[in-house]
């Protein structure tokens, strides 16, 4: 059967006027048709009629397994994914300028990807695996660990296309997993700390390290850093409470400090561009939860415009604050979500 190599797309004619459009990137196969599109299972599991045309039945199963049909829960009503594949992960509150952050634990907070270790492999925040090869694992616990794959400042969208490449490829050589968590122990933060450094520096995995936390002493030091980390293109802090033991879920033990704002919204068309951007992307039309829709049209690279994210897709972007009407002011785009 044919198939696209990596970075290669291909067109198939559908029942409408235009062509679909079918890509692979990095082992993630998409077709730009309805079907595809509307999909709420992680864009890595999605296939369509046009793909197995292409490729073949037995390929598409092979490469997202069999169609899964989600159990109803008791007493009728709508499906919902299995809460135990969602692992139980510690999420931050924003700072509000509320709180004393004097003694509390101060590192950068990664433009990456969070990933839980769960002893045998890497989930997402909704539980959708990450197939990292063999040596990138090698050396780790058979303990859950709470960290982010990184790639690097300002790499997010490179982070993100190899964390969820379905082919173990050699691309995971370009990440690291930064471990700031001991989700499993016990006991306040200090001794979860502890754990993770001395596992990192007696077992030495080769693609993992110990996220290091220093202590803030106060407004002046919190701004200073802060303003250090942007300057090197890093995208805030995060504070942890001393003390504070594992919670699940948004806790105020977690803060996140930014000097802007960040949030998630739907893909609803592309709108094409003007000038130097003509015949390819401007800019794309979302819609937040709350049914607000504006445009983003900065923070895209050339590679991006040409192919841009898929209508659908959930993607973040950063923006200064909110209008009088609640639309964000200043958007910028960041990059395409999988695991939120």
């Amino acid at each position: 059967m044919p198939d696209l190599a990596d970075g290669e797309m291909t067109e198939m004619q559908g029942s409408g006027a235009k062509p679909y459009v079918l890509r692979n990137v990095g082992g993630v196969y998409s077709c730009s048709c309805p079907a595809w599109r509307n999909q709420s299972i992680a864009i890595e599991r999605r296939t369509c009629k046009h793909l197995k045309k292409l490729r073949g039945d037995a390929a598409e199963v092979a490469r997202v397994g069999a169609p899964v049909v989600p159990a109803k829960p008791a007493g009728g009503g709508g499906g919902t994914a299995d809460a135990k594949s969602v692992p139980p992960l510690l999420l931050a509150h924003t700072w509000q300028n509320d709180v004393d952050l004097t003694g509390w634990w101060m590192s950068e907070k990664l433009d990456g990807v969070r990933a839980y270790w769960d002893g045998h492999g890497f989930l997402s925040r909704l539980g959708n695996p990450y197939l990292a090869p063999e040596w990138f694992v090698e050396g780790l616990p058979a303990t859950p660990l709470d960290g982010e794959l990184w790639g690097g400042r300002k790499k997010f969208q490179r982070t993100v296309s190899i964390a969820r490449r379905q082919d173990r490829s050699p691309h995971w050589k370009e990440l690291s997993f930064l471990v700031f968590d001991a989700p499993a122990l016990d006991a306040p933060f200090e001794e979860r700390m502890a754990f993770t450094r001395a596992h990192m520096e007696s077992r030495t995995p080769p693609h993992a390290k110990h996220h290091e936390h220093m202590r803030c002493d106060g407004v002046a030091h919190l701004r200073a850093e802060l303003a250090r980390v942007e300057a090197l293109g890093g995208e805030g802090l995060m504070l942890r409470r001393p003390g504070s033991r594992y919670e699940v879920g948004r806790s105020s033990t977690l803060l996140k400090v930014k000097s802007f704002r960040d949030d998630e919204a739907r893909v609803v068309a592309h709108l094409p561009g003007e000038g130097r951007h003509k015949g390819r992307l401007g800019a794309v039309l979302v819609e937040m939860g709350d049914g607000t829709r504006f445009s983003i049209g900065t923070g895209f690279s050339d590679a991006e415009r040409r192919a841009p994210p898929p209508i659908g897709s959930l993607v973040t972007f950063r923006y200064q604050e909110l209008s009088d009407g609640g639309v964000p002011r200043f958007p910028t785009y960041v990059g395409v979500r999988d695991d939120a």
